[in-house]
């Protein structure tokens, strides 16, 4: 490694007063000319925070990844990012994707980074991460969380999300003592990681891993198993290489890797989340993903990944076990381009050498999957003109096609309220809705669509119903939900002209999703709708607001889009 090869030269190679400046103030960090000059300088960015319960790992993978720049003969820095948790960040940690994917963007740009490792798991920060280091183009790698382990209480084996769900459904209907509910919390989730089921947190990592922005099957190893700290050192040994090799991403994010990612994904089980991330990666990476298009690739992939939710019997620990995500591809082998090019430096075909499964009930063939079409579906029709996505495997095969008046809402606090009432006019063919939840509406497309069942039918033994909505739901989640339907309300989409009573239409072998209203009506609504107040009038949801795109356009900022402009470039140094 020469030095004028490197970017960080620009900082420090030049004998003037300005380098003068920076190798001064790394002397004042403690560090001699022999640690960092002519070396790659590697920026680790790490979304560890106090609050982000799948990262409480990660200031013990931050020493790894260092070990594995010093042993490769590059110069570790560590970048705190953005932590974005899912759990604690609200409204929604969506409303900030877009903000760590731009502050990872202006980070690598603005510092003297030859290459970044990117430390994320919890959900928007793996979209955040990659979103921004593809914007910024130099070599980077990406580290998964890894899942927590499986979650256990009396016996019986817990997964994150879908059992919570589940005992809260059970709680409402009298069925769970107070004892029973304390046991299930502290069994659900008991190590660091990303939640163990098929959430979105795998789904993105396990995208990531298919795209070849990871070591080969990294996205599976458990978070707190050794094999995740021996994984963290290969990714400093590995990224020092790619600079070297001048690796950046645009050479490996191709057509055809965005294709296997979405062909994994649908595998898996996938988080319906999977649709929203997926397309803006694509055309962040100036592929022009489309809804269509996974809908599509979803018709003809058969689920082969029985894991929950979708699956019924194991969890992310049993998968790794079972030979994980390269064992997963290996089946599907014949459906992928194995000749992309990925952070190994070689092909995803040789990367899948050897690969095995071990457990054939968890990771099925081809010819014996958990769901014969793919993980997910997108409906069109006068209720969604521009799409909505459904995940048919983890909902009531009877609710597949379903007709039922509508019960509407306009906000989840009056959702709630009524969902909660018992002497609620309700049935199991009621379709309920809920509304002004989407991008702007929620505001920042929160994770509500997984809409309670309704008191009064959960004491009659109901556990799943139609749920429409133009809000996203948890990746854990499951039932007949109909998600991110676009145009969203809060900007006049038909969700919008709904009224409690009338009737929806539920196709899903036809793929539609449709308001049995007349045009005449439906316009004389829409002539008759006014737009609500804006959520912001200041601040970054004020940005967000101004600039964010619709859920079937990836809901990225429209101005970090690849055709809205030219980049920055390099900075100016004087």
């Amino acid at each position: 490694m020469t030095e004028k090869k490197l970017r960080s030269a620009r900082w420090f190679a030049p004998d003037d007063l300005r380098s003068f400046g920076h190798r001064s103030r790394m002397m004042q960090l403690g560090y001699s000319e022999e640690d960092f000059a002519g070396k790659p300088v590697i920026g680790i960015l790490n979304t560890w925070s106090e609050l982000n319960t799948c990262h409480s790992h990660f200031p013990e993978r931050v020493k790894d990844v260092k070990r594995g720049v010093l042993q490769a003969g590059g110069f570790p820095v560590e970048m705190p990012s953005l932590s974005v948790d899912e759990s604690f960040t609200k409204p929604t940690s969506m409303l900030y994707r877009n903000m760590l994917a731009m502050e990872t963007e202006e980070m690598i740009r603005s510092h003297p980074l030859d290459g970044v490792v990117l430390m994320g798991g919890c959900d928007k920060t793996t979209p955040g991460l990659v979103l921004g280091a593809i914007s910024a183009g130099v070599p980077m790698i990406y580290l998964p969380a890894g899942p927590m382990l499986s979650g256990n209480y009396a016996g019986k084996t817990l997964g994150s999300g879908s059992d919570a769900w589940k005992y809260w459904d059970e709680r409402r209907a009298g069925n769970v003592t107070d004892e029973e509910w304390r046991g299930v919390q502290g069994g659900i989730a008991r190590s660091a990681g990303v939640c163990m089921t098929m959430g979105t947190a795998s789904t993105m990592t396990a995208i990531t891993d298919a795209l070849g922005l990871t070591l080969p099957g990294a996205s599976s190893i458990p978070a707190v198993d050794s094999g995740h700290q021996r994984m963290s050192a290969a990714c400093g040994r590995r990224i020092v290489e790619m600079v070297d090799e001048n690796l950046t991403p645009d050479r490996i994010l191709s057509p055809a890797a965005f294709r296997n990612a979405a062909i994994v994904a649908m595998a898996t089980g996938c988080s319906t989340n999977a649709v929203v991330h997926l397309i803006a990666m694509a055309r962040r990476a100036g592929v022009p993903m489309t809804l269509d298009e996974l809908d599509a690739l979803g018709r003809v992939t058969p689920l082969i990944a029985n894991v929950r939710p979708s699956g019924k019997d194991y969890l992310m620990e049993d998968f790794y076990y079972a030979g994980g995500l390269r064992a997963l591809m290996k089946q599907l082998e014949s459906r992928l381009d194995c000749s992309v090019l990925t952070v190994t430096g070689r092909s995803m075909g040789e990367n899948l050498e050897g690969a095995k499964v071990y457990n054939d009930d968890v990771i099925r063939s081809l010819d014996n999957p958990v769901y014969a079409e793919g993980s997910l579906a997108v409906l069109r029709g006068n209720l969604c003109p521009d799409g909505a996505v459904i995940k048919p495997a983890a909902s009531d095969p009877k609710l597949h096609v379903h007709e039922g008046p509508a019960l509407v809402f306009d906000s989840y606090p009056d959702m709630k309220a009524a969902i909660d009432d018992e002497n609620l006019d309700v049935t199991p063919d009621h379709v309920l809705v809920l509304r002004n939840a989407g991008p702007l509406g929620g505001p920042g497309f929160p994770e509500w669509g997984m809409l309670p069942i309704p008191k009064a039918l959960i004491k009659k033994g109901h556990r799943d119903m139609v749920r429409i909505s133009d809000a996203r739901m948890s990746g854990t989640s499951y039932g007949a939900c109909v998600l991110h339907v676009a145009p969203e309300s809060f900007v006049g989409g038909p969700l919008a002209l709904l009224k409690t009573g009338d009737i929806v239409r539920l196709d899903l072998p036809a793929r539609r999703l449709d308001m049995l209203v007349s045009e005449e009506e439906i316009a004389s609504r829409r002539a008759a709708w006014q737009p609500p107040a804006p959520r912001y009038e200041r601040g970054y949801g004020y940005l967000f607001a101004k600039h964010v795109t619709q859920a079937d356009k990836g809901c990225d900022f429209d101005f970090l889009q690849t055709d809205f402009g030219r980049s920055a470039g390099e900075p100016d140094i004087f």
